[in-house]
């Protein structure tokens, strides 16, 4: 039963790294595109990804996953091309900002508490 549970739960993690990937991809491409809704909706894309992640796995390690697919994404897209150019021009404020974005809203959604891990009190109180 144990081993069922693994496997089930290394290709949720497997699956989150390849929507990652994707989603990254397409919120790289979508961020030049359109600059200011793109770059929303690139980053609003990322949000419902890792906090699916998050909720999928019940845990950290579903953000995690989808966001090492995420950046996966940006070094492949980032790597200059036999012909000397670059698919991903960083040329513009938008490629930073989606970067940094990225970055936060990943840390945000792999540091929350769910509901089922109780409320947060602090040390002595009572209720």
């Amino acid at each position: 039963m144990s081993a069922t549970r693994t496997a089930r739960r290394i290709a949720a993690l497997f699956a989150l790294l390849v929507l990652g990937t994707l989603t990254g991809a397409a919120g790289w491409l979508v961020v030049d595109l359109w600059f200011p809704a793109g770059l929303v909706l690139a980053l609003l894309g990322l949000f419902g990804l890792f906090l699916g992640g998050r909720i999928l796995m019940g845990t950290g390690s579903g953000v995690g996953a989808a966001a090492a697919g995420w950046f996966l994404s940006y070094v492949l897209l980032g790597a200059p091309r036999p012909e000397g150019d670059f698919l991903l021009g960083s040329s513009g404020i938008g490629t930073y900002t989606y970067l940094l974005g990225g970055a936060v809203i990943a840390v945000i959604c792999a540091t929350m508490r769910g509901p089922v891990q109780g409320r947060v009190s602090a040390p002595g109180a009572r209720g």
